[in-house]
């Protein structure tokens, strides 16, 4: 009744087309949860149909022309088999038959309904009257006990001992069964022997008080004697139960939730108008109207019939499940009145009617699946005749109901069938429960009478009656409906369908957002959240695709990446040049497998274009902190559109804005995804500490398979009176506490041939990690040192213009010296030699000052330049810190000219600036 509820509130939100059941969740919960969920429920009803006519068969061959059975039993033993053979046979023919029927016409299945309906009322009507008649005329119906154990009337008529003959008394049949002759003398059974035989009314009658007797629960374990309480018994010591004695046992160990598991499939029908909602004139009026009267009628149905019949019946018989005790007759057909044929016909054509509905309704479903397209193999079962029949689908569901057929025993199958539908009302309720929590505009139904603490009640109660009735087939059909479920994601068509999941997930996508810190991540949560520069050609095509391969393999899918492009000209002029130009980026982040939100600006100009995107990419807390971008290889051209002074800018702006920044060089040379590097290194030229960038970079590359198997290796530069050994042993446990796994060289070079190249916090062997200082310095010499380390904002052009500014803040630029340099610096001081020391630490040369043949010639980024091409030349990626620009413009054209001298030869380098704060740390 909750489902029906729910499914009310849907069905009245809007025209329900066919499909039913997985329409309402398909459109509710999305393409994922209804195809998984309608897929099951279909084979569900599918092999349910399976069932109804394996029940007509069997009512046919046992109640009403046994003599019908084509296949005989062979043997004591092959009684079963040669009814399953007759199931199949009978089950196959009946199945071609029922196919005929519904494949002329949903028209025709619906004048055989009202036939079968009328069968199944006048069966109903029937049972109510026989209850009423055994009032005051109960019918003669003996059940023969032996002391309170019932006995089974297959094998005997009298029930007694003994009886009478012509010269006394003779021995009966049920003398034999137990005994081994037919004198006094003769062996018995201990407990035929010790106990009398006794007769009782199998149906006493509605007011002989039988109800109080079978009020309360009685549940027994498998293979005991089925006995009546109140009988005198006179035990007997332990005895073997031969299975040639008459006696009923029960067959299954019976149990609460067993018996609801038994139950439940009596119910499983309050789909079945639904499932054919694309034949109904108004389906908004009639799925509410007939669902909830059908599970109102059907209900007290049930429950009367439950509580009349252990008020008319004995227990014996009630547990009694094949009617051993009734010589196999059926207990209920001997109630009714006034005849048991009208029993035995009624169930005939109910089952019979619930297998047409069943291949009626199934067919139509699996159709509105295939139409969505949401799983591409079974878009063929779409089709149908003219009049929309579904021709193709039949012929599928007829296959899988003949599977089920020639199984002909669906005991094992029955129980999964139970989940599948349980879980199908489970996902009705959960749509229902989900569209009105979220109180989006459109759900407005016309049904009123529903509230999402029903329908999340019904949710539960399936939920939980799946595990009660068999946790392990529970999880059976759950695990089937996941695999189609990741099937649809993987292989089906992107739907968009206004779904409550998806407005779910924006709900909660706000809710996250507001919820993220505005201020900088902790260290320990740091990961580089990427704006990704790209350039596009004439035709909106990109240029450098390698890009966003290189972001794919850095990302691996976590984070935040942002595909950032600019267009030149106005908005109005190009908006049809930006709606394609986002399509074929979005294509590429698909095939690079980049995962991420695609963002592109027109503007006036390329340089305020990406300028925009850096101070505005993102959303509240989910802003990027790190620029990529690749370098203008044509930067020396003047019709280039992206010249060296849109990069200096950009570069300026990231500066700016505090971000780190990643510059590709020779990025079409960088591997694509599916590459594999079977060996080789990342080199990583570790000349300033930045906040830990440098070390982070190369392991995440290595998360990817592209990756895995290159070695990573560190370089640092020394000047020669540096202790090599001791900064090598320090570096190496450095990484240690940091976890990242590396080879560590230093490289010595002249004190003259890196003090040119002195720029900001580039090249200054002092300056390493805060962290190496705290290993080797006391106190009082950190305090020592920090008057040494100068603020990279407010640094001034000469020493000592250096020495009288204000020491900087050790998260923003953090060196560590080593005691031997700090002690070498300082005798240095006190000798005044003013020159070697600006040479050190002059950390703006004047570029301006340099013509581009001067750059071209200077000997840091040469000899700088040649070291690494020495040691990594190889290298499958060489990662180098990137210096930032002058203060004057007027050098930013040498500025290029020195990066591409430091970087030339390398076949794939990447500079990295750092954004001036920690990004790694030895902590858990």
């Amino acid at each position: 009744m909750l489902t029906a509820i729910s499914m009310s509130a849907i069905a009245t939100n809007g025209v329900v087309p066919a499909g039913g059941s997985y329409y309402m969740i398909s459109r509710s919960l999305g393409p994922e949860f209804g195809g998984a969920v309608g897929l099951c429920f279909y084979l569900g009803t599918t092999f349910a149909g399976a069932m109804y006519i394996l029940g007509t068969i069997e009512i046919f061959l046992t109640y009403i022309s046994p003599s019908a059975a084509i296949v005989q039993a062979e043997g004591a033993g092959g009684e079963a088999t040669a009814t399953l053979h007759n199931m199949r046979i009978y089950g196959t023919c009946t199945l071609a038959l029922m196919v005929m029927v519904v494949f002329v016409g949903v028209k025709y299945v619906n004048k055989l309904a009202l036939v079968f309906l009328a069968c199944v009322v006048l069966s109903i009507l029937a049972i109510y009257a026989g209850v009423i008649k055994t009032a005051f005329d109960p019918p003669d119906i003996p059940i023969c006990l032996l002391g309170n154990r019932t006995l089974s009337r297959r094998s005997f008529d009298v029930c007694a001992k003994v009886h009478a003959a012509d010269n006394g008394s003779a021995a009966t049949a049920l003398w034999g069964l137990f005994c081994n002759g037919s004198t006094a003398s003769t062996s018995c059974d201990p407990y035929f022997a010790q106990n009398n035989v006794t007769e009782i009314q199998g149906i006493p009658g509605v007011v002989s008080g039988a109800l109080l007797d079978n009020l309360w629960s009685a549940y027994t374990d498998k293979g005991v004697f089925v006995e009546k309480k109140g009988v005198p018994s006179v035990p007997v010591p332990e005895e073997s139960r031969a299975g040639g004695l008459p006696y009923v046992l029960t067959d299954i160990m019976t149990y609460f939730t067993m018996l609801v598991g038994i139950y439940f499939p009596s119910v499983t029908g309050i789909m079945a108008g639904s499932n054919r909602s694309g034949d109904l004139k108004d389906a908004q009026k009639s799925i509410p109207t007939g669902t909830i009267l059908a599970i109102v009628t059907t209900s007290f149905i049930y429950l009367s019939c439950i509580v009349l019949f252990g008020a008319c019946i004995e227990g014996v018989i009630l547990r009694d499940k094949f009617g051993e005790a009734l010589q196999g007759n059926l207990v209920i057909g001997m109630l009714a009145w006034p005849s048991p044929w009208v029993i035995v016909i009624g169930s005939f054509f109910s089952t019979c009617g619930a297998g047409l509905q069943s291949l009626t309704g199934a067919p139509r479903l699996l159709q509105a699946i295939a139409r969505d397209g949401i799983v591409p193999f079974l878009q063929v079962f779409g089709h149908g005749k003219a009049n929309g029949e579904p021709t193709w689908a039949l012929l599928l569901t007829a296959v899988i109901c003949e599977t089920g057929i020639l199984i002909a025993s669906l005991d094992g199958v029955a129980p999964i069938l139970s989940m599948f539908f349980l879980m199908c009302y489970m996902f009705v309720n959960l749509a229902c429960a989900l569209q009105t929590l979220l109180r989006t505009p459109n759900w407005r139904p016309r049904f009123k009478y529903y509230h999402w603490t029903l329908s999340f009640l019904g949710m539960s109660l399936c939920f939980a009656l799946m595990f009660i009735c068999s946790w392990y087939y529970a999880l059976c059909a759950m695990l089937i409906a996941g695999c189609i479920y990741k099937y649809i994601e993987y292989r089906g068509a992107e739907k968009e369908w206004g779904d409550g999941i998806r407005g779910l997930s924006l709900n909660a996508a706000r809710y996250a957002l507001l919820h993220v810190e505005h201020g900088p991540l902790h260290t320990k949560n740091w990961r580089p959240q990427v704006l990704v520069m790209l350039n596009l050609d004439a035709e909106q095509q990109v240029k450098h695709p390698r890009l966003l391969s290189f972001t794919s393999q850095l990302k691996a899918g976590k984070g935040l990446t942002i595909v950032g492009s600019v267009l030149e000209g106005t908005f109005l002029d190009k908006h049809v040049e930006a709606r394609r130009a986002e399509e074929n980026i979005r294509a590429l982040m698909g095939t690079e497998k980049a995962k991420g939100f695609c963002q592109l600006v027109v503007s006036s100009s390329l340089r305020d274009g990406m300028s925009h995107l850096i101070q505005s990419a993102g959303l509240g807390g989910m802003k990027h902190n790190t620029v990529l971008m690749a370098w203008p290889e044509a930067w020396k051209r003047e019709d280039s559109p992206f010249s060296w002074k849109n990069f200096v800018d950009t570069v300026r702006d990231t500066t700016a804005a505090q971000q780190a920044l990643l510059v590709a060089k020779n990025v079409d040379l960088f591997p694509q995804n599916q590459e594999r590097f079977s060996d080789g290194y990342i080199d990583v030229w570790w000349i300033v500490h930045d906040g830990g960038l440098l070390m982070l970079l190369p392991f995440l590359l290595r998360q990817h398979k592209v990756w895995r198997r290159c070695q990573m290796r560190i370089f640092t530069v020394a000047q020669v009176h540096d202790n090599s050994i001791q900064m090598k042993k320090d570096l190496q446990t450095f990484l240690y506490h940091l976890r990242i796994s590396a080879e560590v060289e230093v490289v010595e070079m002249v004190e003259n041939d890196i003090s040119a190249f002195t720029y900001e916090r580039t090249l200054v062997m002092e300056q390493r990690s805060q962290m190496l200082k705290q290993m080797q310095l006391s106190k009082t010499e950190q305090e020592r040192e920090a008057q040494l380390i100068h603020d990279r904002n407010t640094i001034s052009h000469s020493a000592v213009a250096a020495r009288t500014q204000a020491p900087s803040t050790l998260d923003k630029v953090q060196m560590t010296w080593t005691k031997e340099k700090l002690v070498a610096e300082k005798h240095r001081n006190k000798d005044a030699s003013m020159s070697g020391f600006r040479d050190l630490f002059s950390l703006k040369p004047e570029w301006g000052n340099l013509d581009q043949s001067n750059v071209r010639r200077m000997h840091t980024a040469v000899k700088l330049n040649g070291v690494v091409l020495d040691k990594s030349q190889d290298a499958q990626l060489v990662l180098l810190n990137m210096p930032g620009p002058p203060r004057n413009r007027q050098g930013d054209e040498n500025y290029m000219e020195f990066l591409e001298v430091l970087t030339e030869g390398l076949n794939r380098a990447l500079l990295v600036r750092g954004s001036g704060r920690e990004v790694v740390t030895i902590y858990s």
